[in-house]
This record gives structure tokens, C-alpha cells and sequence, in this order.
């Protein structure tokens, strides 16, 4: 399409006035879109900062629930949870459990704000002695072994009250095994939001100290994706999504837009993006030493996730945003 040329046109116009730039503004972002990360570890009473990781901590459930009503009154409706277990074993089998940390978490959260969203990410590297995300046989995890295990922790999980079950491990096959497993015990209404485009990257460096799973030895790029590439990425999605993914997922998030622009455009299911641990710290450490304006920032950074096509936004930043979607910074 040809448009008339300067002086005629002038892209200008609609910028000098704030007023014209909310009117013509062509993305929007809401509380809707978020979802925070919390960690869970047992005890009472417990708040415990992470240290690369400045204004997040490790909770113990009690103080679980009094975050959840601090977000749920900030309009932030939904929440991630990762578990720092008592115990670890070779297998992760203690993610499983019954009265696991975030079996525990879940059943507390739902009995005090049960139109929350509970996310529960199954994955082992939190639960394994060796830090890895499953069964460790001659040096490397097992695939196919690995998958039980991510079944029977799914199920426990959505008995324990999880809405969205979100596979983060990268085994193959582990959607289809899970939706099984799932519907096989009742929870056919329960969706899984695939960790679908997942990378092997050192963007998650700090959410290893705060999830303390951090791998023994080697690292995980025989299960998590070379970050060269993009269409092997494509390839994981649908696969996924064949095997019963109801919404997938980008991670890490912004060194990885076009890879969220070109599954929105191929597949248009809900797409969630993972901003991760190391982007938040960089920013952090930035804003703390008065290089850059943090919430300008957080702000540009959300709204490139929801130009480049993302659906969900999980972030640290949630209850930031919030505040200034709010009126309230």
C-alpha cells in the first residue's frame, strides 16, 4: 500500500498530544496478562530474600497465602509456584508426595482465595539430589524412565488443587503422558501449559539459587533447546500441542520474541513468555546502582511481550506492574 508523502502525511501528529497517543496506542496490557512466580519452602513464618534476586523471596505457605491476598487485591489473578522441598531423593519421587511443599501451598492458597489461578510447574530438578530434571541412567537423564514420574507429580498436583498443570522438564513425550495420566484420574477439565519452547540458557542463573536446583554436575543442554534454534523451536511446540497442550510457552523471554511472534502467527493458541530470572536480576542491579529507570524499563519490556504476540506474561515484575496499571506508582 502507497501513502501520500511529507507534507501531506505526517506521522507526527498523533504523537505530540499524550491523549492522541492513548487513543491510537495499538497494544494493551492489563493485570489479566500476568502471572507471578512465587517460591514455597517449608516452615512458619518464613521470608527469606534471594539474594541475585532483590524483592523476591522464598515463603513458607502461611506466607504464601498473605502474598497471594496482596496480589489478588493488586487484580493479579493468577501465580506460578515452585517448591523447595525438605527432602530430595535420585528420582524426584518426593514432588509426588502427598504433602509435598507445593501439594501443601496449593490445598492453603485455594482454601483462602479459590478464584485464583494456581499454576503448578512440574518439573524435578527441585526434588533430585543431583539437581537434574529426572532420572539420571549412565550420566544423563532418561527420557522415557523420567516420564512416570512427571505423571504421578501432575497428578498429585491437580489433587492437591493446581487449575493449570505447566510441564517445564523438556522430556519428550511428557504432555502426552501427562494428559493421560490426568484424564485417566478425573482431571480432563485440568489444561497444561507447555514449557514447550524452553532453552538451555544462562538467562537462569539466579533462579537456580532461589529453587536451590542447581545440576550436581553437567548441564541440560541434552533435554533443554540450543538457543540457535528457531525452527526446532516451531517443531517442540507442535508436537506439544498435538500431544494435548492447551497453551505453551517461551522461555527465556526477551532474547526470544521472534521465536514468541512466530508461534503466535503459526499456531494462535494462548502463548506464554518467561521473564526470567537473569533478565529481571540485570535490571535490578541497574536500577540499583541509578544506570536506568526501572519501571520505564519493566514497563517497555512487558509491552514487547505483548507486541510480539504473548497472551500470558510471567514475570517477577507482576506486582510492580500491577501497582502502576493501578494508579498506585
Amino acid at each position: 500500500m502507497i501513502q501520500p508523502q511529507f507534507p501531506i502525511t505526517r506521522l507526527r501528529r498523533m504523537r505530540y498530544n499524550s491523549t492522541f497517543r492513548e487513543l491510537v496506542s495499538e497494544t494493551t496490557i492489563s493485570t489479566n496478562d500476568l502471572v507471578m512466580p512465587l517460591f514455597v519452602t517449608f516452615g512458619g513464618k518464613v521470608k527469606h530474600e534471594i539474594i541475585s534476586m532483590p524483592g523476591q523471596y522464598r515463603l513458607s505457605v502461611d506466607e504464601l497465602v498473605l502474598k497471594c491476598k496482596a496480589l489478588w487485591q493488586k487484580k493479579i489473578k493468577a501465580v506460578l509456584l515452585f517448591g523447595i522441598p525438605e527432602e530430595k531423593d535420585e528420582h524426584g519421587h518426593v514432588a509426588a508426595s502427598e504433602h509435598g511443599i507445593v501439594q501443601e501451598a496449593l490445598r492453603a492458597v485455594k482454601a483462602e482465595i479459590p478464584g485464583m489461578v494456581l499454576i503448578a510447574d512440574v518439573c524435578n530438578c527441585e526434588y533430585t539430589t543431583h539437581g537434574h530434571c529426572g532420572t539420571i541412567v549412565n550420566g544423563d537423564v532418561d527420557n522415557d524412565s523420567t516420564l512416570a514420574t512427571l505423571a504421578a507429580q501432575a497428578v498429585s498436583l491437580a489433587k492437591a488443587g493446581a487449575d493449570v498443570i505447566a510441564p517445564s522438564d523438556m522430556m519428550d513425550g511428557r504432555v502426552k503422558i501427562i494428559r493421560q495420566a490426568l484424564d485417566n484420574n478425573g482431571f480432563y477439565k485440568i489444561p497444561i501449559l507447555a514449557y514447550s519452547a524452553k532453552f538451555a540458557s544462562a538467562f537462569y542463573g539466579p533462579f537456580r539459587e532461589a529453587a536451590d536446583s542447581a545440576p550436581a554436575f553437567g548441564d541440560r543442554r541434552s533435554y533443554q533447546m540450543d538457543f540457535r534454534n528457531g525452527n526446532e523451536a516451531m517443531r517442540e511446540i507442535e508436537h506439544d500441542i498435538a500431544e494435548g497442550a492447551d497453551m505453551i510457552m517461551v522461555k527465556p523471554g526477551l532474547a526470544y520474541l521472534d521465536l514468541v511472534a512466530r508461534a503466535k502467527t503459526i499456531f494462535n493458541i494462548p502463548v506464554a513468555v518467561y521473564n526470567v530470572s537473569g533478565e529481571y536480576a540485570m535490571v535490578k542491579a541497574a536500577a540499583q546502582n541509578g544506570w536506568i529507570d526501572e519501571k520505564r524499563i519493566v514497563m517497555e519490556s512487558m509491552f514487547a511481550f505483548k507486541r510480539a504476540g504473548a497472551d500470558l506474561i510471567l514475570t517477577y515484575w507482576a506486582e510492580l506492574v500491577a501497582d502502576i496499571l493501578n494508579g498506585e506508582k
